[in-house]
């Protein structure tokens, strides 16, 4: 009988995917006790006023790419910045891990292990996502729920460049990812980060998200939006991304109806909080003259939406490089010209 492709890509693959164990310094949990509640009791940890340990908070996948140990995650797996990151190739092979970019537009972070005794990894090769087929086999590789090491599961690519907004990971944010790969191979909690393969054993995707409640509904990041990343990271050691340095909000029907404004796209430049500018000093926002509520509707001729919006448009062009925004002020349509900074 022959054996299934996924037999032999399960031995090429499996090696390479690695579990990331996220842990933190809280304050030690000395017992539990109970708080009435609503006419029931609640079961509440008590908390000692002694120190703290240390204590693991959440975790993901990822895959090593090269044998002196860079690895590829999802950026909410490790996005908090006062957390320890563990990387587990095997259940008792454990290493420690450095965070060298988060890039959260498009959900991608790239890690190295701290290879002291300079062993070599093993490693998978990146595909190209942009010859990605409807209907192609892949595998999609992770560690379910953190706890089922080396889980598989097979699927077709369902779909291609999908939008959707993802909520999760260590931090509570809520991110608008574009141009995703959808498929029906399982993606399940704990395999975010992990590579999505194609039939050659290369990966064309890092696994991402799924619908909760829904089945076979799985995405992940086109390996591509990875590939500048690492090109940046080894050129200069971190990411030189395009910064306007301003603060705004996506507008869409509902938002414009209810503030009645003009229209209904676009990115509404306006503080957060009470005192603080939504235009940073000295940026190319400020250079190029926007404004408080100045909506901003083009950059460079491309028309910004809640899924085409102004930070993904920018990702686009350089550091240095002059883009044109066409701005919506006082019922005047005018355009500016702004240089954009390297953004800190």
């Amino acid at each position: 009988m022959e054996k299934s492709p996924f037999v032999e890509l399960a031995k090429k693959v499996c090696p390479a995917v690695i579990t990331i164990v996220v842990s933190k310094d809280l304050p030690k949990i000395e017992g539990f006790y109970f708080l009435p509640y609503g006419g029931e009791n609640l079961l509440m940890p008590k908390v000692s006023e002694k120190g703290t340990e240390k204590t693991k908070i959440g975790g993901g996948s990822g895959f090593i790419i090269s044998p002196d140990g860079y690895i590829l995650t999802s950026n909410h797996v490790v996005a908090d910045k006062d957390a320890e990151y563990t990387i587990l190739l095997e259940p008792d092979e454990a290493y420690q891990a450095k965070i060298l970019s988060r890039n959260p537009i498009n959900d991608i972070a790239i890690l190295k292990i701290e290879n002291k005794a300079k062993k070599e990894f093993p490693c998978l090769s990146l595909g190209n996502s942009d010859n990605v087929k409807l209907g192609e086999e892949v595998l999609a590789v992770g560690n379910a729920l953190g706890e089922f090491h080396d889980t598989l599961s097979a699927g077709i690519i369902s779909g291609l460049s999908r939008f959707i907004t993802a909520f999760g990971g260590i931090t509570p944010n809520i991110e608008s990812l574009r141009g995703l790969i959808q498929t029906d191979a399982a993606i399940n909690p704990g395999n975010s980060g992990g590579p999505l393969i194609n039939l050659e054993g290369k990966v064309i995707g890092i696994n991402t998200a799924m619908i909760a409640g829904a089945q076979n509904l799985g995405f992940a990041i086109p390996i591509n939006y990875a590939k500048k990343d690492l090109e940046e990271i080894k050129k200069y050691g971190k990411l030189k991304r395009p910064f306007l340095g301003v603060k705004y909000i996506l507008l869409n029907k509902e938002i414009s109806k209810k503030n009645k404004l003009p229209v209904d796209y676009g990115a509404l430049v306006i503080r957060e909080t009470l005192g603080e500018s939504p235009i940073l000093k000295g940026s190319a926002a400020e250079n190029a003259g926007l404004k408080e509520f100045d909506i901003i509707l083009e950059c460079e001729g491309e028309k910004i939406t809640e899924k085409n919006s102004l930070s993904n448009i920018l990702q686009k062009f350089e550091v240095g490089q002059n883009v044109t925004l066409k701005v919506l002020r006082e019922g005047k349509t005018i355009e500016l010209r702004a240089k954009l900074q390297e953004s800190k």
